[in-house]
């Protein structure tokens, strides 16, 4: 049997568990009630290209003749290239090069860092902004008050409050605005994800292209130096022979008007070979004075043979660009859902428990116990503005869908260009081989004449400088086809879903889930056609 003097005790402890509980667990059941309604468009992907040539004309399985010049590459369709793909050149130079490139590079730190950006503040708004927000106080207060403020004779009156409350708020996501803002955060991600991959993409293909030329240089000025020499003994004799009044003047003049262009022609390779240099220490992340490039006087690059070439609707779920390209499309989307739940009413639900008290000892009674619960409801009055703000977000959401649909087909284009590129490179490569064979006959036949006693060496100078000439101008061509086959690398993606050793399907899936079906209550779904047709 209660007491009379208990009674009252616990009516007064009932009313925040029942009434205050009671009335958070009917808002939530409206707030679940209400959560399928997600206003806006939900994103689907643009539909994958069906697959087709490249070019407007059908290219060759092979590319290339037989022979150690030339060379023969195949060509085969497939998204099988290793994430690495610069190992395919088969130098160990330029892979250290690219290693260091990726580590110490302030472009990946960069993009690195961006991507961090990007998913703390994800992280932060979906806690934010998904869950309630609780807080916390506790203050103790000490006054005194004047009893001549109540009327009273005596002095004044000495005494002590202490408060503590727990309040918790939260605003409800009737209309999927805070969920379409997530969305459009987490495709933030996204694309600062796919910005990683371009930009290791693209730093490796800058390094590989830098050394390739280096070499090339390198080769070239060896080459001119040796056709320099052979002018430098050809002025000599020139130069006897005016002397006995053999040739004329304008014979010396002319063999020295050569050595001279080769000359210059040095000293403007020696140029391009040092800026070349420059920049590829600024690819590794070093000033010039820092590089090791060293390994660049001996390095080989061999050429590779088998080149996988990926199908249209490959590429566009590769290619890191057209995916960053696709991130902007889904974010630029979801915005258009959160224009649209700022046209429809917000719902805020507040509640707040704790305890007042004048000692220590009686806080967290009956007798000490407060508590409050408040709600509002914001209903926009005038849609004007809101309505500006929906437009707008539907025109952004058309501007990055022209944005994708132009960066395919530059993408396309890439591929297109890699593949011509190297079928004419290598028709150039096989024409320069022949050249440099005929070369080499010529050669050989002014050599036999001149130990006959044929020819003079004069001839047989001139048919050395002919080699060399063009021996240089088979390296030029074999080095283009090296650099163009880097850029067919990188134009179908890189390879990146293919890294270590991981043959998964690139992105199967992007971003968090869908966090609705369907446009609700009428909104404006942009139309999303296939991109590439």
């Amino acid at each position: 049997m209660l007491s009379e003097h208990s009674r009252p005790r616990r009516c007064r402890r009932r009313p925040f568990p029942h009434v205050a509980a009671g009335a958070l667990l009917s808002f939530a059941a409206l707030s679940l009630i209400l959560a399928g309604c997600t206003l806006g468009p939900d994103f689907h992907r643009p539909a994958a290209v069906v697959g087709g040539n490249y070019t407007d004309m059908p290219l060759p399985a092979k590319i290339g003749a037989t022979g150690p010049a030339a060379g023969r590459q195949r060509l085969r369709p497939g998204n099988d290239l290793v994430g690495d793909w610069w190992i395919l050149f088969r130098s160990d130079p330029l892979d250290r090069l690219v290693a260091e490139a990726l580590r110490d590079s302030p472009s990946m730190a960069a993009a690195s860092a961006a991507l961090r950006e990007a998913q703390k503040t994800y992280a932060a708004n979906r806690a934010s902004q998904l869950l309630p927000s609780v807080g916390s106080t506790f203050s103790g207060q000490r006054s005194r008050i004047s009893g001549a403020e109540f009327g009273l004779p005596f002095g004044g009156i000495d005494y002590t409050l202490f408060n503590a409350q727990v309040n918790v708020s939260y605003n409800f996501d009737l209309f999927g605005g805070v969920r379409r803002q997530l969305e459009a955060l987490q495709a933030q991600v996204d694309f600062e994800q796919d910005q990683l991959r371009a930009a290791r993409l693209t730093l490796a293909g800058n390094v590989v292209t830098s050394v390739i030329r280096a070499v090339q240089l390198r080769d070239q000025i060896a080459a001119q130096r040796a056709v320099a020499a052979m002018q430098q003994d050809g002025l000599a004799i020139v130069a006897r022979r005016f002397d006995i009044g053999a040739v004329s003047q304008a014979d010396v003049l002319a063999q020295q008007t050569a050595l001279a262009q080769t000359q210059a022609g040095i000293a403007g390779l020696e140029k391009q070979r040092a800026q070349m240099l420059h920049l590829l220490a600024v690819y590794l992340g070093k000033s010039p004075s820092e590089a090791d490039l060293r390994d660049l006087d001996t390095v080989r690059l061999t050429l590779p043979q088998d080149l996988p070439v990926s199908v249209g609707s490959d590429l566009v779920r590769q290619r890191p660009d057209i995916l960053a390209s696709e991130a902007l499309l889904h974010a630029a989307s979801a915005q258009v859902g959160v224009a649209t739940a700022n046209l429809y009413p917000q719902l805020s639900l507040g509640a707040n428990f704790g305890s007042v008290a004048t000692t220590a000892g009686s806080m967290f009674t009956a007798n000490s116990a407060i508590w409050g619960l408040n709600a509002g409801l914001a209903q926009p009055l005038f849609h004007g503005g809101a309505l500006d703000a929906r437009d707008a977000a539907i025109a952004a959401f058309d501007q990055a869908a022209a944005a994708y649909r132009q960066t395919v087909l530059a993408a396309f284009a890439n591929v297109s260009d890699a593949l011509r590129a190297l079928q004419f490179d290598a028709e150039a490569a096989q024409a320069q081989s022949r050249a440099y064979e005929q070369a080499r006959a010529s050669q050989g036949l002014i050599s036999a004449q001149y130990r006959d006693g044929g020819a003079s060496y004069l001839n047989l100078l001139a048919a050395q400088q002919q080699v060399r000439q063009t021996s240089v101008a088979l390296a030029q061509a074999q080095a283009d086809r090296l650099a163009d086959t880097a850029a067919l690398f990188q134009a179908v993606g890189g390879g990146w879903w293919n890294a270590g050793g991981r043959h998964a399907a690139p992105l199967a899936t992007r971003g968090a889930p869908s966090v609705a079906r369907g446009a609700a209550n009428g909104a404006h779904a942009p139309a999303q056609k296939d991109p590439t047709r």
